[in-house]
């Protein structure tokens, strides 16, 4: 393992940590919807940074597969939020609990 596989995976980490701290503590959907994305990103980042290192690991496709996973997730997501924000005029995650059928 060399030195720049040390830092790719300390900057992975410190954005799994943003990211879990933002699903955590924040309670507005879109700052949620964000803080998966950021967890997101650094699980790709430890992929490539894995296949720079280590041959035929297949990380990047991983890594893209992935990326388009987010996309479609962000276009849900995004759409949720729209139609709990036309509902209730607030994205507040808490006074989502009404939304059950």
């Amino acid at each position: 393992m060399t030195n720049e596989l040390v830092d790719f995976t300390l900057v992975s980490v410190a954005l799994l940590c943003v990211g879990i701290y933002g699903l955590a503590v924040k309670r507005n959907a879109l700052r949620m919807l964000f803080a998966v994305e950021i967890v997101v990103n650094a699980a790709n980042l430890n992929l490539v940074a894995f296949a720079r290192f280590v041959p035929d690991s297949g990380g990047q496709t991983l890594a893209l597969f992935s990326i388009a996973v987010a996309a479609a997730e962000v276009a849900v997501g995004l759409a949720l939020i729209i139609v709990a924000y036309r509902m209730y005029r607030d994205i507040d995650v808490a006074k989502f609990g009404t939304l059950r059928g």
